[in-house]
């Protein structure tokens, strides 16, 4: 045993040291599971063996770089850095890039990501004169993906009556013709999308039985963070990988299992033991991240969970404020409360923005959020927002790299072709993309001889094509002749990205001036670091761009979060699948509605109401100090306002650990509440400076208002009337709609177009 295991707890330290045969580590939220498997690894080191025999997949990069860097403190850095320690998707494409010859693939074969496979459909759908409404290019990669990870290839996709049957059934009878197209194109243009990283390992280790035993013999030990959200083609490899020394470890919460959109299944941490009879489980269940309040509401909410494996979390931390609850009038209600109580909290302890983060079920739900954020000058930023890497200008430099280090990737041909402008316009290029489809060429080598494929053009037009192939080719020859920064920083002033951006002073090009060199001092950086590409054997004597392309073509959406230096402090706005794995002090869940969480789309078997669940759980225990939870009695969705009723998750909270705070905006009968709502009001008015009446018991507005305009019942409205809103400015009312309370006038703004507004909240003020 080595000095550092005094560092776990004994669950833990049993963890660690069970490095033999197959072993399932249950780790509840908090528990320390990176830890576990941080020291596991530095044990095995510490015991001789070797850190190329030990394979340790995760879900993002950000987690393998923490384990690698941990594990570096703990034993000799150099051993560190020699470990096959990285994602699911990394570590197979490098298996993949050396075997891809028996695939027929070119070792530099290009990985597309989301967004170039949409744009791969688009084109499939235009050349097929497919409906892009009817055939969504999201919900055809979906269907596609969801394949591929089922390991149904394209050809027996179209060849299962099962399958034909069910798309003819829902009016998408082409489905399998584009997936084969999807496929071809792929082909041609020697690239892999993130779904056929592991389906080709799948086939590789499947009809290559020597290639199999080589893996086998050199992943001698092997370790899986978060296995419940590991898919059907990720557990048969990772299975047949273990078949020969069954040195297996697997850690994971049943209970955090919320990616089943994604492919996750849940049966295979909870039929691990089926698979591995002689397994040894060790469950962590001490939290070192939350309250006891917020511990034991998250237990007494999975005790619902019937699918699962038992599991009694506890904490020897304080108990902490009770789980917080309230009830608002409208999403604006609870917007503006949850944005007032961030500015008090903050105000109150003199806390870092950083430390609080607003959570919901779909995206659509951080508008409200945003606005009332603004009104009070605090600052937020949205994880899921447009990533650095796909910002236009980064995108079309990328593919100017792309482009040099796999000449047959016709996506990237297309996008630098004629950017910038070198008169090689959208003509020449679809004689160029029709030949291409013709020969079944790749789109390179008609673009290379356009008179042996017969593409009929003008002498300009092929000198100016001619100077475009000869420019990348050059690229090309010097690739592995300088390292990433150099050949990034030559391919800028070369193709004429920089005398387009430099020479614009427009203020949109200096910002796209500003984000390529951020782009290069990533490059200068990726050069200087001394970190392993993951399952290297040793530091490479230069790192080159191809490298560079990889570890970006590969980035989950949790590693680029943090993008710009400047996202540090401000609040955290994110729906519940982005906040899995982080942690703030202050959580506030809103939106907590029958059918919207649980989502109405997701409660019609119990398998998809058990995920739900466990989504609240993931939601609830992210919280470190406070968690506080939002339902609103009216919400306006899909272009009406909907009456809301809260959340069944709430009724299954165990109410020894709750704290009802007074209901904001209108009362509703419903719990007594243990703030007065005078209370309430009162601190909710003098943190927002409003006197709005909309949040007392009284729902009228007031009949009149600081511009003069008289703000009548909404009986005396019309249609035809010309109006002003606070917000949306002038309109006039061309639809009305209910009576009462309910009342609704639909009207067509002269800056923000047509509104449907609740005229009781509206505040609408006639214009004589």
């Amino acid at each position: 045993m080595v000095d550092f295991l005094k560092d776990l707890n004994e669950p833990q330290q049993q963890a660690v040291q069970a490095t033999e045969g197959p072993v399932m580590v249950i780790a509840g939220a908090g528990s320390g599971k990176t830890r576990v498997l941080t020291y596991r690894v530095a044990y095995l080191l510490s015991r001789g063996v070797l850190p190329f025999h030990i394979l340790a997949l995760t879900f993002t990069n950000k987690a393998a770089r923490e384990m690698r860097n941990r594990v570096a403190l703990l034993v000799d850095p150099s051993r560190a850095k020699s470990l096959w320690m990285g994602t699911f998707h990394s570590i197979f494409a490098r298996m993949l890039r050396a075997e891809a010859s028996k695939l027929d693939y070119p070792s530099q074969f290009t990985i597309y990501d989301t967004d170039d496979s949409k744009r791969v459909i688009r084109k499939i759908l235009k050349e097929q004169n497919l409906d892009d409404k009817a055939y969504a290019p999201g919900f055809v990669l979906h269907r596609i993906s969801n394949a591929k990870n089922n390991l149904i290839s394209a050809t027996d996709y179209n060849e299962d009556i099962e399958i034909q049957s069910h798309d003819a059934q829902s009016q998408k009878p082409k489905l399998g013709l584009i997936y084969s197209i999807y496929q071809q194109k792929l082909r041609r243009a020697s690239a892999m999308d993130f779904d056929d990283l592991l389906f080709n390992t799948n086939v590789l280790l499947r009809d290559f039985p020597d290639v199999l035993y080589k893996y086998q013999q050199r992943f001698r030990y092997i370790l899986v963070d978060e296995y419940q959200d590991t898919n059907f083609s990720q557990y048969l490899i990772i299975k047949k990988l273990a078949a020969n020394n069954e040195n297996i470890c697997v850690v994971g919460d049943d209970a955090q299992s919320i990616y089943a959109f994604r492919g996750a299944n849940i049966q295979n941490i909870l039929n691990f033991k089926n698979d591995y009879p002689d397994l040894q489980l060790f469950k962590l269940e001490q939290n070192y991240r939350s309250t006891q309040h917020i511990v034991s509401a998250a237990n007494s909410l999975i005790l619902h969970n019937k699918n699962q494996i038992y599991k009694d979390l506890w904490t020897s931390n304080k108990p902490g404020e009770k789980v917080h609850i309230l009830q608002t009038a409208n999403e604006g209600d609870e917007a503006s409360w949850v944005a007032g109580r961030i500015f008090e909290i903050i105000q109150q302890k003199q806390l870092p923005n950083s430390d609080f983060a607003v959570l919901y079920r779909t995206n659509a739900q951080s508008r409200a959020m945003e606005e009332a954020l603004r009104r009070l000058n605090i600052p937020y930023r949205i994880f899921g927002s447009l990533s650095f890497y796909q910002r236009k200008e980064i995108k079309d430099l990328l593919s100017y790299f792309r482009l040099v280090i796999n000449p047959m990737d016709e996506d990237a041909l297309l996008r630098t072709i004629n950017f910038p402008a070198r008169g090689i316009g959208a003509t020449t290029v679809n004689k160029l993309v029709v030949a291409a489809n013709d020969s079944g060429k790749p789109l390179w080598e008609v673009a290379a001889d356009p008179a042996t494929y017969n593409v009929s053009l003008n002498s300009g037009i092929i000198k100016k094509l001619s100077g475009f192939i000869t420019m990348i080719r050059r690229f090309s020859a010097r690739l592995y002749k300088v390292n990433a920064y150099e050949m990034g920083e030559l391919i800028v002033s070369k193709s004429g990205v920089r005398k387009l951006y430099f020479e614009d002073g427009t203020p949109e090009s200096l910002n796209r001036r500003d984000n390529i060199e951020e782009l290069l001092s990533g490059l200068k950086d990726f050069v200087s670091s001394t970190e392993t590409l993951e399952g290297a054997e040793e530091s490479p004597a230069m790192r080159t761009l191809d490298e560079f392309m990889q570890d970006i073509a590969l980035l989950t959406d949790a590693d680029t979060q943090n993008d710009k230096p400047d996202d540090t402090n401000k609040v955290s706005l994110m729906t519940i699948h982005a906040a899995k794995g982080l942690e703030f002090p202050y959580v506030f869940i809103t939106g907590v509605e029958e059918n919207l969480f649980p989502s109405q789309m997701s409660i019609n078997t119990q398998a998809e109401l058990e995920e739900e669940r466990r989504l609240f759980y993931v939601a609830l225990t992210r919280a470190m100090k406070q968690a506080t939870v939002t339902y609103a009695e009216t919400r306006f969705r899909y272009g009406s306002f909907n009456l809301c009723e809260p959340s069944r998750f709430i009724d299954e909270l165990d109410p020894g650990f709750l704290h009802y705070l007074a209901p904001t905006g209108r009362r509703s009968p419903g719990r007594m509440a243990q703030e007065s709502f005078s209370e309430s009001l009162q601190r909710f008015t003098k943190v927002t400076g409003t006197n709005d009446r909309s949040r007392t018991e009284t729902p009228d507005p007031p009949p009149t208002d600081h511009s003069g305009y008289a703000i009548l019942d909404p009986g005396s409205l019309q249609v035809d009337m010309e109006v002003i809103h606070q917000r949306f400015g002038k309109g006039k009312i061309i639809a009305m709609e209910g009576e009462g309370q309910n009342a609704k006038a639909t009207v067509s703004f002269a800056g923000a177009g047509k509104k449907l507004l609740l005229l009781r909240y509206a505040r609408l003020k006639i214009l004589e």
